[in-house]
């Protein structure tokens, strides 16, 4: 009995081992274009928006254009991941302008100006 027991929780693990490579495979995902700084990142933001609209452009949908646009989703969640994650220290930066212009410090602001038009500057295409 225990040899049999013993057998069939090998030969289940060893037929699990085998399996999870077939499964992983199934589940496969597109690898993102890199949005390693911001600008790389706005530039994959457009052009995969561009991309975006031509797929939609098409009339009917085929089940091929619907996975062209899984596809390119991945490109886009990351870029804008990246646009969120720095850009949302520009309202911050703004503020600081903002702040330095009702002031007396010249060079406060355009320490603070040139700071905010080095990000924003970016969005300005």
């Amino acid at each position: 009995m225990k040899n049999t027991v013993g057998s069939l929780v090998t030969a289940a693990v060893m037929s699990l081992g085998f399996l999870l490579p077939v499964a992983a495979e199934e589940v496969s995902h597109y690898a993102p274009e890199p949005s390693a700084t911001l600008e790389q990142a706005i530039e994959n933001f457009v052009n995969y928006n561009r991309k975006l609209a031509d797929v939609l452009e098409r009339d009917p949908l085929t089940t091929a254009d619907m996975e062209e646009v899984h596809q390119y989703t991945y490109t886009l969640e990351i870029a804008l991941a990246k646009i969120n994650e720095d850009l949302s220290a520009l309202p911050v930066v703004l503020e600081e302008v903002h702040q330095a212009s009702e002031g007396d410090d010249p060079a406060r602001l355009r320490d603070a100006g040139a700071a905010y038009l080095g990000q924003a500057q970016l969005l300005d295409r």
